[in-house]
């Protein structure tokens, strides 16, 4: 099965098994966290959320947190002796995805019956 969610207003394409590298999430290495704004559901039948697909949720592993490779900001200006220096090191979070759940995929009357043959 393959999806489409977004983490922090970044969509990423997520498959069961597969790792993903995210900006940095709050979360402790070993936690398992639920993505519910899947945007896109794709198997045998497509579904494509508008803007969200409604009881769709992903199930991942915070596997890593790290920090990428550094990189130099550099800023020139000639004749006028101006120059500054600076680093910058993003920091990232690596996730596991260990399953993705397509919901209830029942029309609203056909739950709606189920709820009053419940009562009944």
């Amino acid at each position: 099965m393959y999806a489409i969610v977004r983490i922090s207003g970044r969509q990423y394409p997520v498959e069961i098994g597969k790792s993903i590298v995210v900006e940095k999430l709050p979360n402790e290495v070993g936690d398992e966290i639920t993505l519910d704004e899947v945007l896109y559901l794709g198997d045998k039948k497509p579904v494509v959320g508008t803007p969200v697909v409604k009881g769709a949720s992903v199930t991942a592993e915070v596997v890593d947190q790290f920090r990428g490779k550094k990189i130099v900001v550099f800023k020139y200006k000639p004749k006028i002796r101006y120059r500054r220096k600076q680093g910058h090191r993003q920091s990232y979070t690596r996730l596991l995805v260990k399953d993705i759940s397509a919901g209830s995929k029942k029309s609203k009357s056909k739950q709606a019956e189920e709820t009053e043959e419940a009562e009944a």
